[in-house]
């Protein structure tokens, strides 16, 4: 019957041209209410001042400080009102509830948001291997998986054209399915953000708070919470090493392109070559910082984040793993008539990796990103209610 009642209250709501909050979205904007009359946590990360500049939470400010959080778990750990309390108060969890809501609402095309729920550990290793095998059998059925006169040259296996054509494609789909879903995002959020222009003062922050994991620090340089209310910094270095070894190893492809094309210089290539060096220690940072994330993320707090979303993160988190290992593990058997079979492997777990981008939790950055941007240019305008105002 309370089922029903709800129906019918949504479709007034719709007739009449209102905005319908989903269970997680009203979930949030009580909390917050709570929140916003305590304020204890305020200094603790950009969320919660943007939260005082509001009295009231509408879907886009929901949406706006959902992408905000950065599911630290310090806030949870220092609040009066946290379970067992009757308020319930667990904003990490409502947000991350709401976050996982929204990547799925804004996914393009849309009817493929709903990948966000099914792209667990399970699908992304299956995915992984899935390609790596039929990349195997194309070897197997063109004699060449077993091959000892390469000389680390993969083109003789794979010619340079055809694995343009086979990622180019996959790359190109990811990067317009991410810039899509991020735009509506920012189109939303805007007006409900002061909707004044983006500054290269706030470019400039944002940018800084980005590359440095500012907000990972617990809001006092000691770190975020885990698995209990200690603080650490395992997470902000896990993440590091993790950011920072991916665009190592997107830097060296890019770097050995420019060297195909504008220098027609042809790899493979070998230290103290660029590229190489970039993806040496591109590759071992990554698999450092996911190895770690994959620890934190198996021993994090049942009341953290959002237990329905771990498969994605897990996922997300495998794919890079076993790419950068899979990627270490070819350079150093190059040399070895295992050549054909490490190549096929490491090609089918990258395809797999830019198949998922769009899908999966590689999107909590591009539109965290968005929303501190958002963030850095609202607090430079006066503020609504006349509270904090800079």
């Amino acid at each position: 019957m309370q089922a029903l009642d709800a129906l019918t209250r949504d479709a007034r709501a719709l007739a009449d041209g209102e905005v319908v909050l989903s269970a997680p979205e009203t979930e949030v904007a009580r909390q917050l209410q709570i929140c916003n009359a305590c304020r204890y946590c305020e200094g603790f990360c950009a969320m919660f001042p943007a939260m005082t500049r509001r009295l009231e939470f509408g879907k886009a400010d929901i949406h706006y400080l959902a992408n905000l959080c950065h599911n630290c778990g310090a806030c949870l750990h220092a609040c009066q009102y946290a379970p067992p309390h009757e308020f319930a108060v667990n904003v990490p969890q409502s947000m991350a509830q709401v976050r996982g809501q929204t990547y799925a609402d804004y996914a393009w095309p849309p009817s493929l948001g709903a990948l966000y729920k099914h792209n667990g550990l399970t699908v992304s290793l299956a995915l992984a291997a899935g390609l790596s095998l039929f990349l195997l059998l194309a070897l197997q059925i063109n004699g060449t998986l077993w091959s000892n006169n390469l000389v680390g040259n993969f083109y003789k296996l794979f010619p340079h054209n055809l694995l343009v054509g086979l990622f180019a494609p996959v790359f190109l789909f990811a990067a317009l399915a991410l810039t899509l879903g991020v735009r509506r995002f920012w189109r939303d959020i805007t007006p409900a953000t002061s909707g004044a222009a983006v500054t290269t003062t706030a470019t400039s922050e944002t940018t800084q708070d980005v590359l440095r994991l500012k907000y990972l620090d617990g809001g006092h340089g000691e770190g975020c919470n885990n698995e209990d209310d200690a603080f650490t910094l395992s997470r902000r270095r896990a993440h590091h090493l993790t950011f920072y070894g991916f665009m190592l190893c997107f830097a060296a492809t890019s770097l050995a392109t420019l060297y195909h094309y504008a220098f027609g210089w042809v790899a493979p290539y070998d230290l103290p070559s660029l590229p190489k060096l970039l993806g040496a220690v591109g590759g071992v940072s990554l698999l450092l910082g996911t190895a770690g994330l994959f620890k934190l993320n198996l021993q994090r707090h049942p009341m953290h984040g959002d237990a329905a979303q771990k498969p994605m993160d897990l996922g997300f988190i495998a794919l890079l793993f076993f790419t950068s290992l899979s990627g270490l593990v070819l350079w150093l058997g190059r040399g070895s008539v295992a050549l054909p079979a490490l190549l096929a492997i490491h090609l089918g777990v990258v395809m797999a990796l830019f198949a998922t981008l769009p899908y999966g939790k590689f999107a909590h950055g591009i539109f965290r990103t968005a929303a501190l941007l958002r963030f850095a240019v609202e607090k430079r305008q006066p503020n609504r209610i006349g509270v904090g105002s800079e």
